[in-house]
């Protein structure tokens, strides 16, 4: 069963996806970026965007039952590999040992004003 997985502390999108969806055991958590609630884009200070993506991504997991503690895999997206330090600099402070199994991609986002996107999944069993 397929369940859909929304959290009021994230702003709505006009794209056509979930904040997560719950298959079974697993939460897989979309992209997020760094908006806030209220639907401004955090632009600027990159330690402050990634706070956000992060922000967003403790969201789902929270709407989901779960917190960031429950998240086996990350996929962050960079847009420069110059980034790579000052985004693992605010990711620990977000993951702690163990960490969850990561990749980090260079890629250019949908929003060019973006440098930073992340997704995740994270395990969840019902209780």
């Amino acid at each position: 069963m397929i369940e859909k997985i929304h959290s009021e502390q994230i702003a709505s999108s006009a794209a056509p996806l979930s904040h997560g969806i719950r298959a079974g055991d697993y939460v897989f958590i979309s992209g997020q970026i760094p908006i806030r609630p209220d639907g401004v884009i955090v632009l600027g200070d990159f330690e402050e965007e990634v706070r956000t993506v992060l922000d967003n991504v403790r969201a789902v997991c929270r709407a989901a039952g779960g917190d960031l503690s429950d998240v086996c895999k990350v996929n962050a997206f960079l847009v420069n590999a110059a980034l790579f330090d000052r985004f693992n600099a605010v990711y620990r402070e977000y993951f702690t040992d163990p960490f969850p199994a990561r990749s980090t991609v260079l890629a250019s986002l949908a929003n060019p004003d973006l440098r930073v996107e992340v997704e995740a999944i994270a395990y969840l069993p019902r209780r």
